[in-house]
């Protein structure tokens, strides 16, 4: 092992205390680089080479590269954060402790809808881009009362961005303090964001090569909106919620007088309805497909149509088929080749004239109203005219809804910029998938999952949004004589000139006065989807065409860990890119994390109000005591938060200090890489050496929590036992005493770099007292390491035998209400013979630990060891 003078050894304090150490040594960490990325140290990697294998000596000096989620900082951080990116940080640990040159940075998720309802709740702001920029504008303070959110000050679109970027810069303070708090080993240096210029140069970058190679693409199309925020949404930030409705029955008419009653629970959509559709097989309305029926109320003819997805068994087996109501309907629509009729605005309003075909007079009862309104005044028009059946029939079914959002989404029609992933291209879906069985899945059924949404994917990427803080779509169109867009022909910057805003930039031939007038341009006025910038963290970390050999070294990575429920969004996502832009898979290995359950055994969330936040709990118990209680959920496994698993932990950390004081007390420091020769303790270093092997093996398989189990039972038994058994001999003199500080000094040494990845702070302030450099630049320990420091052979056995006979001198003494150190004037040993003689081995220690004065030993007595003392 290799002493560096980089920390000067501190001594051993009188008094051990966890208090402090988390100021102090994070600190320290930062001040010396301890966690650095070492550029020098890393290999020049081939497109797609592992570097999981370490060399046959268990060091390697190749680059361990992981690609550290981003959180979204427009938010508090809860103890889901806590457990998952502690998860990532003992493997970034292991990694480094194993000869990795790591490379962990950090970035913040800054850009995005979230952030903008951040900060216009907190300074109930609106933006409006048809106000100029006001440079003299300055925000409300902080935090604003409810009437200013719900009457918000609109403000011009470069004023609500850089209130935007201010905020976020306070909100990454904040969470910057409490990952350095926790103890996460990134290389802070390395930190980027999601709205920076380099990660906006890059998001900008991919997309016009994406462009360039026909993978992305704009389409004017049924569009899932966002009322409340104004923006289309992709297929995978779509979630269903549970949500109270109605069947209204409504009577078309059909030729000689049939009428023909259908189901649905969006009579408001009558006047878009453009056919009605049933099953193929169904015969009950065989001989109306290919005619036509009228609309009650509208009274406008409609195709009757069949298509295999119609449910015979649902409702009336007939459905109304109306632009847009699902995206059922948006299938039948494509399917069937109907006609379009609009009627719902990206207000959430039913637009103020009908479609054509559609008369105004019935229409203008619904004009301009919400969904909500518009559905009781059709349902009192329906009754009215006798054309609604019966009464509504109340239901619960499921909703669509934008994952971040509070209202049902709806279909409108709008153009938009889309990008190829499968959802429409076979060839590219099974690359995807080839992609995915590529991938080292932790745990492995997480695979499944990907593979089910991959296979489900009905669409493109929707990659275009209605809104201000994110990363510019990077293109102009020309307008003609009549003012109008030339869609089909984007003007692109070149590369050299990004990160570029549309808005406020210029294309190349053109000036600041044709923007907007015929015959000059416009800019494209969305931004990209903040996944579509995310999807790029790899990338934008390591430099992708900006820094090319640190590219060179630590791309593609070695993990991404993250989330389960964003494998369909983040995961898959940076899949499509790397695939896209390189042709390999962006890491060799996916670790998902689990959920954190409420002591209900429900998932914490902020919709339900169940949520804790971690900061008040690293003050209280400490953050090695807090990490401890996220590193006992394996990856892919839920957690239930558990205050009394932090006691634990803390109680642990405290048991680190205390026993480590001990041992050096008795002159372990001094003992370092010395023999140990006596049975005893050469039984302890043997089953360490077994300990260290599980939890080496537990590491290298990504099971953090089999490693922690490992080492932490040993310690128990180091603590509770041997300590006790040969701390007598340990305060002597002579070969005995020699080898007992000898083993003690091995044993500690690598106990603390055992528990380095778990308890950072109080294994290295441990390591101060006694040991030059940071434990975490230290090298993991081996079984050559154990080995070489007992002399002849060891059984771990012998301890176990050990730790039985005195727990049963410490019950004897229980039994009586003695203390552990009243003398037991005599003790007999019975048990098989062939136990007796290896208690032998141990009987001095065993007398001295026990306090026993005569120690006889009867074999062949009983079956079992029995210690059977005398008062």
């Amino acid at each position: 092992m290799t002493d560096t003078a980089r920390t000067a050894r501190t001594g051993v304090p009188e008094r051990p205390s966890l208090d402090g150490l988390e100021e102090t040594w994070s600190r320290r960490w930062q001040e010396e680089g301890t966690y650095a990325f070492d550029r020098s140290k890393a290999a020049v990697r081939g497109r797609g080479e592992a570097s999981d294998s370490p060399s046959p000596d268990g060091r390697s000096s190749d680059v361990y590269a992981i690609d550290t989620p981003p959180p979204t900082v427009s938010g508090e951080l809860h103890m889901g954060h806590v457990f998952s990116y502690t998860h990532t940080d003992l493997i970034a640990r292991f990694q480094r402790m194993r000869g990795r040159t790591v490379f962990y940075p950090i970035g913040w998720d800054d850009n995005g809808l979230p952030t903008e309802r951040r900060v216009q709740n907190v300074y109930g702001v609106s933006c409006d881009p048809s106000l100029p920029y006001d440079p003299d504008w300055r925000a409300p303070d902080a935090p604003v009362d409810d009437a200013a959110r719900k009457n918000p000050t609109p403000i011009s679109r470069r004023n609500f961005i850089e209130l935007c970027e201010r905020l976020t810069v306070a909100d990454e303070q904040v969470f910057e303090a409490l990952w350095r708090r926790l103890g996460l080993s990134v290389d802070w240096s390395l930190a980027y964001t999601t709205i920076g210029p380099v990660a906006r140069a890059a998001s900008q970058r991919a997309f016009l090569r994406n462009l360039a190679r026909g993978e992305a693409y704009q389409s004017e199309a049924p569009t899932l909106w966002d009322v409340g925020f104004a923006t289309a949404v992709a297929q995978a930030e779509l979630e269903d919620r549970e949500r109270p409705g109605a069947y209204h029955r409504l009577r078309f008419h059909a030729p000689g007088g049939r009428e023909v009653l259908i189901d649905t629970t969006r009579p408001e959509l009558l006047p878009a309805c453009v056919a009605l559709v049933c099953h193929p097989d169904d015969e009950r309305y065989a001989d109306l497909v290919g005619g036509t029926v009228r609309t009650p109320v509208f009274d406008v003819e409609v195709p009757v149509r069949a298509h295999p997805l119609a449910e015979p068994a649902k409702g009336t087996g007939i459905a109304m088929v109306c632009t847009f109501g699902d995206l059922t309907d948006v299938t039948w629509w494509r399917d069937l080749g109907l006609e379009t009729r609009v009627v719902i605005g990206r207000d959430g309003r039913l637009l103020p004239e009908p479609p054509a075909g559609v008369p105004a007079r019935p229409y203008a009862a619904l004009a301009g109203q919400g969904v909500n309104a518009a559905r009781r005044s059709i349902v009192q028009v329906l009754a009215d005219a006798g054309d609604l059946v019966g009464e509504p029939r109340p239901i619960t079914h499921p909703v669509k809804f934008y994952e971040r959002g509070d209202r049902p989404l709806e279909i409108v029609s709008t153009r938009q910029w889309y990008l190829r992933n499968g959802g429409r291209d076979t060839a590219l879906r099974e690359a995807l998938l080839a992609r995915g069985r590529e991938l080292r899945w932790v745990p492995e059924h997480m695979r499944h999952r990907y593979e089910h949404w991959v296979g489900g994917l009905t669409g493109d990427w929707l990659v275009s949004r209605q809104r201000f803080f994110g990363v510019p779509v990077p293109v102009w169109y020309r307008l003609d004589d009549t003012g109008e867009p030339d869609w089909s022909q984007p003007l692109t910057p070149d590369e050299d000139s990004l990160p570029i805003d549309p808005s406020d930039d210029v294309p190349a031939g053109y000036d600041e006065s044709q923007r907007g007038m015929p015959g000059g341009f416009v800019g494209d006025p969305d931004v990209l989807d903040t996944w579509a910038t995310s999807s790029l963290s790899p990338q934008i970390a390591a430099g992708w065409e900006t820094d090319p050999d640190l590219f060179g070294r630590v791309f593609p990575m070695d993990l991404r860990p993250q989330g389960q429920e964003i494998i369909r969004t983040w995961l898959f996502a940076t899949v499509v890119r790397a695939h896209l832009e390189h042709g390999v898979l962006p890491w060799r290995t996916a670790e998902l994390s689990g959920w954190i359950l409420d002591p209900d055994r429900k998932k914490m969330s902020k919709s339900k109000g169940n949520v804790v936040t971690p900061m008040g709990l690293l003050e209280q118990h400490g953050a090695d005591a807090v990490r401890y209680w996220a590193s006992t959920g394996r990856p892919g496994v839920d957690l239930a938060f558990d205050p009394a698993q932090i006691k634990v932990g803390r109680r642990l950390a405290t048991k680190l200090l205390n026993a480590s004081r001990f041992a050096l007390g008795l002159g372990a420091a001094d003992a370092l890489r010395a023999a140990a020769t006596e049975p005893l303790d050469r039984a302890m270093l043997a089953g360490l050496a077994e300990a260290v092997t599980t939890a080496t093996t537990a590491f290298e398989a990504y099971d953090h929590t089999a490693a922690l189990q490992a080492t932490e039972s040993f310690f128990w038994r180091f603590c509770d036992d041997y300590i006790e058994l040969v701390k007598e001999r340990a305060y002597g003199t002579g070969a005995g005493a020699d080898s007992a500080r000898a083993a003690l000094a091995t044993a500690l040494s690598v106990q603390l770099r055992l528990f380095a990845p778990f308890l950072p702070y109080a294994t290295e302030e441990v390591w101060s007292w006694w040991r030059y450099g940071s434990v975490h630049r230290s090298p993991w320990p081996t079984t050559y390491e154990v080995s070489r420091t007992i002399q002849g052979e060891g059984d771990p056995a012998l301890l176990r035998l050990a730790s039985d006979a005195l727990g049963q001198v410490r019950r004897a003494k229980s039994e009586r209400k003695l203390s552990m150190k009243a003398e037991v004037p005599l003790a007999e040993a019975l048990g098989p013979a062939a136990l007796l003689d290896q208690l032998t081995l141990i009987v001095d220690d065993l007398r001295a630990a026990g306090h026993i004065g005569k120690l006889d030993l009867l074999p062949d007595r009983t079956p079992e060891l029995v210690i059977a003392c005398a008062f």
